[in-house]
């Protein structure tokens, strides 16, 4: 966790929603300078920062709507911090909750250096990290309606098949198969949206790729490297992490992938573990994926997996593997160098 500690004559703290801000403005003796409620548009709060212009810093709670605070305080020099939801357990604690209450208590976490800091993702890749987002979201649910199309087969009980949905033959294949017309219907349904996700897919990726060479190709080419690394994994670790140079340490970038777990411990005691949903999701299914994908086909690495096993059992071995990889990965791309399966393997 780390904490805001910066020194500044004045601490803003807002409340935000989607159409309403709630404005703390505390001085450095923690004395309240304006405390008040606004409309959510650029031009009134631009009205109550002006006098405090240079001498102020920003803070608001992480949530869905805080990208065009953090672009307007860009847009006029105004240092801005985003606190993480998370860790931001002090605001909502308390007898009493309401958006005063709250903007206030913000305000004085970033006077008190207790605000806890969350990554403000650069706005230039921002649109296209949350368009590969939406992409996954659009392929888990297609992955929905496939099952959806074996599971109907099951249920009244047809030969099993084998066929591949992704393909236009295989769908077509599948609009004569039951003679119930209310539950062809159904299937149809599924295998329209089917045939509209691919297609939409298929343009959205490149779309994206092309983005990822204009944004940092020399990272992307260097991903690309670690076999059994395709292109949508790539991507998506591409925009996840962002820039490197964030992470101090292995270590922490570990702990933000969920590639660890860390222990509950008090008095010598162990609990077992805690935080385990806090860091990046979409980091823990990208890597767990690049760890299937590289030892598909590769003796080498199916040769190291089986010593994992004998150390630590199957259930971790593959945990492990992963683990190492977005090590791997962190050093890649902090030193700029290609994956070498011989260190990979041998470190």
């Amino acid at each position: 966790m780390r904490f805001y500690t910066d020194n500044h004559p004045f601490y803003c703290g807002i409340d935000l929603h989607a159409r309403s801000l709630y404005v703390c403005i505390l001085d450095d003796d923690g004395q309240t300078a304006l405390h008040k409620e606004i409309k959510a548009r650029p031009e009134p709060l631009l009205d109550l920062l002006t006098p405090y212009l240079g001498n102020v810093v920003v803070g608001v709670e992480c949530m869905h709507c805080w990208y065009w605070i953090s672009d307007f305080c860009h847009e006029h020099n105004i240092d801005f911090i985003l606190g993480h939801a998370l860790y931001m357990k002090a605001i909502h604690g308390g007898k009493a909750k309401n958006d005063r209450i709250d903007s206030y208590k913000i305000a004085h976490l970033i006077r008190g250096g207790n605000f806890p800091l969350a990554y403000v993702y650069p706005a230039e890749m921002r649109a296209t990290r949350d368009l590969l987002r939406r992409r996954t979201r659009v392929v888990q649910h297609g992955a929905d309606l496939k099952a959806h199309v074996k599971n109907t087969t099951s249920q009244y009980n047809l030969p099993p098949n084998n066929l591949n949905l992704r393909y236009p033959s295989a769908r077509e294949q599948m609009r004569h198969t039951f003679s119930d017309e209310s539950v062809q219907k159904s299937i149809d349904l599924d295998l329209n949206i089917i045939d509209f996700y691919h297609r939409q897919l298929s343009s959205i990726e490149c779309y994206i790729e092309k983005h990822a060479k204009h944004h940092n190709g020399r990272d992307y080419h260097i991903l690309t490297s670690l076999p059994g690394m395709g292109r949508i994994l790539a991507l998506t670790i591409l925009y996840e992490i962002g820039d490197i140079t964030r992470f101090d340490s292995v270590q922490k970038f570990a702990s933000y992938s969920r590639l660890i777990k860390c222990r509950a411990e008090s008095a010598g005691k162990i609990y077992g573990t805690q935080g385990n949903k806090i860091g990046n999701a979409h980091l823990r299914w990208a890597f767990g994926e690049v760890a299937v994908g590289y030892l598909r086909g590769n003796e080498k690495a199916q040769s190291y997996l089986a010593r994992l096993h004998k150390r630590m059992g199957k259930a971790k071995a593959l945990t492990a593997l992963a683990h190492k990889l977005g090590r791997c990965v962190y050093f890649m791309l902090k030193n700029q160098q290609v994956f070498d399966e011989q260190k990979f393997l041998t470190g």
